[in-house]
């Protein structure tokens, strides 16, 4: 798909619609996107009966409105990687959609679906409690909430980098309706093709006063960003289709339900791949001769039930939550033209969850309290066709390959109840507390050369029948096949706060939060010699959870007009048992053991905010600066054989020392021609480790971003021209390191050249594209 074209008949579909609208001439009264994008933001992450504006309340968190999402042209999370000060919103890579954010450097460097997320993300009040699918399209949003610092309280476990909140758009009680098309692509002459997508949504009341509904759906086709050297093909293919529908129901004046349902289905190629020990990591250069698979097919639903009560004049509120989940990916994980490391999984994720909670006032207190259950099925199969491992003695007639997984089902029960108690018209104290009881039970299956088997489908048991080593061997195989085991882990969060508001523009608040990440099991065992040490020594067959105290002082200011709004904040956190996947070399190819390694430190400044002036312009910034270190090490993170100094000294991974960033908007009046709309950003991030052994590591970025919306004299019509990573920086999901070793003895009945004494799995992400984008909205 040539990117002019593309563009001629996106403006051709939506134009054709708009030219049925009738004209209306361009309002005096008109508000500017200044002004829109200054309108007082809410949010919700505090759980209280109303929705509080984001400079009320006492927590350090970046809240983007539905038209400043459109200012920012946000299409995923990772559009907003480089809005928010200490913040990584990346995908991994190494399987498309699979969420590897971290937040004031905490945050996980893995793709193995067993272990849980730092940063928690939830979306209509529901936690996604798996990392997989993560980051898709995202369209009808109303806003999205990013808290930085652990969010243990009110959201759970799991969450000590942060949280983010994404509220999908509710159905109107006026009718109302939007479509939108917009394609993009790349502009240079070595890349591949465009991306087109076309959305929209329906909404209005059915019962009027009474039932409100809503439908819409999303379809995305994308004709591969990159170009392979291996075949000259366009790479990064994809196609995703989303459908939503949602209800309010308002049999009472105190009662209302809100259920919403989506359907998401999306295929595409896999990783696109650069080994960096054949192609410079500042180039989109890569060469891989299986353009792979990512698959995925989600149903999310979710039902809200607020009923208003006199009691504290407070309201009850319940949500339940559903997702399935069935995903499957192919990469080529050596990243060259050859196949030396190919691999390919299957994940079945399956989840409820159900939070009741009440929200009222008692005189000087707020309270808000509740009660949750969480409950999610997992189960996963990692296949690995690793030909130079073969051995030469092993007859044709015996397939060979190295198969693994397992599942396992994760429960939790919590309750929770917070305070903000006035003392004075001023001062405010908080007093939190939840508690959290969670167990895991797993059924773990070494991967390792066998028949070929699946975890997900129930074909493979622990038992480990048809074992290729023990036909190699002649005999039995000298240890097991895996294990089954399970664990319960259970806590206090405590958060106590200040706040004290000196004017009705000006408050400074401190506070001090515990969080804690459950421990679990690894999903991806391949060296078991390694793995047994690890039992012998610990006792245990999974690693132990990570615990974080953290104490953040912050203040909120703003003009008496609001055109004037800075925050900031200085933070320090504690980690205790850090958890990490440590990447060491091994017959299997790469080896990841999850592993309690570290006690470390992070302490850090942030500061951001906006500054309207001349009535049409509109300026942010963002700065955030981190001093991370190990204070105790008790693994050997850089394989030297040795835990010690040469430990404590290397870089915390994930860690940037500074991130900033400035950004732009200009709103010019053209009368009855309508107005113009202009807006730039531009954010920097420092290079970070991306490995604990500070081998592999991500180099710093520089990205800008802009875009041009023309708000034509067609009431609701809007054409914008916008261009992402205009300076096209080159940035991976990863840089995991390959063991691969010199070149491959004859006899083995393969011919490669002689390889480097190791390399790189980088998966590409999108360098510089142009495009287009036209909506409508009745």
């Amino acid at each position: 798909m040539h990117l002019k074209h593309s563009l001629f008949a996106t403006a051709s579909a939506v134009l054709l619609i708009a030219t049925n609208a009738q004209a209306q001439e361009a309002e005096s009264d008109r508000e500017s996107a200044i002004d829109r994008v200054l309108g007082t933001v809410t949010v919700t992450a505090t759980k209280k009966k109303d929705v509080e504006n984001v400079q009320d309340v006492p927590v350090a968190v970046t809240a983007f409105n539905s038209d400043t999402l459109d200012a920012l042209n946000v299409t995923t999370l990772e559009s907003l990687s480089y809005s928010s000060p200490n913040v990584s919103l990346d995908d991994v890579g190494t399987s498309r959609g699979t969420a590897n954010f971290a937040i004031r450097g905490l945050g996980v460097n893995s793709s193995i679906p067993s272990i849980d997320p730092a940063v928690g993300v939830f979306i209509d009040g529901v936690y996604l409690g798996v990392n997989t699918g993560v980051v898709v399209d995202l369209f009808d949003v109303d806003s999205i909430e990013i808290l930085r610092g652990p969010q243990g309280l009110l959201f759970g476990r799991n969450t000590t980098g942060g949280a983010v909140v994404v509220n999908t758009g509710n159905p109107s009680d006026e009718f109302t309706y939007k479509i939108g098309a917009k394609v993009d692509g790349p502009v240079d002459e070595d890349r591949g093709g465009a991306s087109a997508t076309v959305q929209g949504y329906v909404s209005g009341p059915l019962i009027e006063g009474v039932l409100n509904g809503k439908i819409g759906a999303s379809y995305t086709t994308d004709a591969g960003y990159f170009e392979n050297q291996y075949n000259g093909d366009n790479h990064g293919e994809l196609q995703t289709a989303t459908y939503r529908g949602a209800l309010e129901f308002t049999p009472t004046e105190r009662l209302t339900f809100l259920g919403k349902i989506e359907y998401t289905d999306s295929r595409g190629d896999g990783p696109s791949g650069q080994n960096r020990s054949y192609f410079d990591r500042d180039s989109f250069d890569f060469s891989i001769n299986e353009p792979g698979l990512a698959e995925a097919e989600t149903v999310f639903g979710s039902l809200r039930t607020d009923y208003d009560v006199d009691f504290g004049n407070g309201r009850i509120t319940n949500i339940i939550g559903y997702r399935d989940l069935d995903s499957g990916s192919v990469g080529d994980i050596d990243a060259t033209p050859y196949t030396l490391f190919h691999s390919g999984s299957e994940f079945t994720q399956e989840q409820i969850s159900d939070e009741l909670r009440y929200a009222g006032t008692f005189g000087k207190a707020d309270v808000t309290t509740g009660l949750y259950y969480f409950e999610q099925e997992l189960a996963y199969t990692e296949t690995r066709n690793l030909p130079t491992t073969r051995p030469a003695t092993l007859p044709a007639t015996i397939p060979w390959g190295f198969y693994g997984g397992g599942r396992q089902d994760h429960t939790v029960w919590g309750a929770f109840a917070n305070v903000d108690y006035a003392f004075t018209d001023k001062l405010v104290a908080t007093f939190g507390l939840r508690y959290s009881n969670e167990e895991k039970e797993a059924d773990i299956i070494y991967i390792r050369p066998r028949n070929e088997c699946s975890v997900v489908s129930g074909s493979c048991s622990p038992a480990g029948t048809n074992d290729l080593i023990s036909l190699i061997t002649g005999g039995t195989v000298a240890e097991p096949n895996g294990f089954t085991d399970d664990n319960e882990w259970s806590n206090w969060t405590p958060k106590l706060g200040l706040q004290y508001f000196w004017t009705d523009n000006l408050q400074t608040y401190a506070h001090y939060t515990k969080g804690f990440r459950s421990g679990g099991y690894n999903f991806r065992i391949t060296d078991i010699p390694i793995f047994n040490q690890f039992v012998a020594q610990t006792g245990d067959f999974g690693f132990d959870e990570e615990e974080v105290d953290a104490y953040e002082i912050g203040f909120k200011t703003s003009s008496e007009d609001g055109r004037i709004q800075v925050n900031g904040a200085v933070f320090h956190t504690a980690i205790q048992d850090m958890q990490r996947e440590v990447n060491t070399a091994g017959a299997s190819g790469v080896v990841q053991n999850i592993i309690n390694t570290a006690d470390a430190s992070i302490t850090g400044v942030e500061v951001d905010g906006r500054v309207a002036f001349a009535d049409t312009w509109l300026a942010t910034f963002n700065l955030g600066m981190i001093d991370a270190s190990y204070d105790d090490v008790f693994f050997d993170l850089d394989a030297d054989g040795v835990v010690g100094s040469s430990d404590l000294a290397l870089d915390l991974p994930r860690v940037p020392q500074a991130t900033w960033g400035v950004g732009l908007i200009k709103d010019i009046d053209l009368g009855d021609s309508g107005a113009l709309v202009g807006q730039v950003n531009y954010q920097y991030r420092d290079r970070i480790a991306y490995t604990d052994s500070n081998f592999g590591w991500i180099q710093s970025a520089n990205m800008l971003d802009a875009n041009l919306t023309w708000e034509t004299p067609i009431d609701g019509l809007a054409a914008s021209i916008y261009g992402k990573n205009l300076l096209d920086e080159v940035q991976a999901g990863n840089d995991t390191q390959l063991p691969f070793p010199g070149p491959l003895s004859t006899g083995q009945n393969y011919s490669y050249p002689a390889l480097p004494a190791g390399g790189t799995f980088s998966p590409l992400k999108k360098g510089r594209l142009v495009g287009l984008e036209l909506t409508y909205e009745y």
